[in-house]
């Protein structure tokens, strides 16, 4: 099944232009307010104001690090690469920077509004699979932090599975999850060990 195409209402959308003063910079300005969007421009940096931006186009020429109020690459909203020069340097950087779409220059009388789809379609996506392996990273914690509990339970003397339904009836005792009763354990285990070794290590203190 294809998916369809989600087409943004772009009236009163705010886009910002990251480049010095040049005729490229008229020209987008003009297509995007055609189009509905405020538009600001912004040279040799951005500040901390147009992280309500829902746009930003940056110049991959003469850019540089220390433009951008983020880390490259993790940029609020969909960015996209005004190119003009192809060396590869060029192009590298423009990418390190999280480029969803880009623009050739000089920008003529087109060529923005699919810009603007472009890289908001990869925006989302990026952001969603972002989501989805921050997600997958927490249950993976999880999940060894029960196996953890588990092993620690084990110790005691249990088989493991006697200890994992230890762990489960201490989860239904304290009517929380197996995760939860899991990182208690943990947390436990570790606080425990930690006075030991403190009080070891005083004992070990010349007098």
């Amino acid at each position: 099944m294809k998916r369809r195409l989600h087409v943004p209402d772009l009236g009163g959308a705010r886009a910002v232009i990251l480049h010095r003063p040049h005729p490229t910079v008229q020209a987008l300005t003009r297509q995007l307010a055609a189009i509905g969007l405020e538009v600001a421009e912004h040279w040799p940096d951005l500040g901390p104001g147009v992280l309500g931006a829902d746009y930003v186009f940056y110049d991959a020429d003469m850019g540089h690090e220390g433009q951008f109020p983020w880390a490259p690459g993790v940029a609020p909203m969909p960015m996209i690469a005004l190119i003009g020069s192809e060396a590869p340097g060029r192009i590298e950087w423009a990418l390190t920077q999280g480029a969803d779409a880009q623009l050739l220059k000089p920008v003529g009388d087109n060529g923005v509004f699919s810009a603007l789809l472009i890289a908001r379609q990869a925006f989302e996506a990026r952001r969603a699979l972002a989501a989805e392996i921050a997600d997958l990273r927490a249950r993976l914690a999880e999940r060894q932090t029960v196996v953890r509990a588990v092993t620690l339970l084990a110790a005691r003397g249990l088989t493991e599975d006697a200890a994992f339904a230890q762990l489960r009836q201490l989860a239904m005792a304290a009517r929380e999850t197996i995760e939860a009763a899991a990182q208690r354990i943990v947390a436990r285990h570790t606080e425990t060990h930690s006075v030991d070794d403190g009080g070891r290590n005083d004992r070990r203190k010349p007098s």
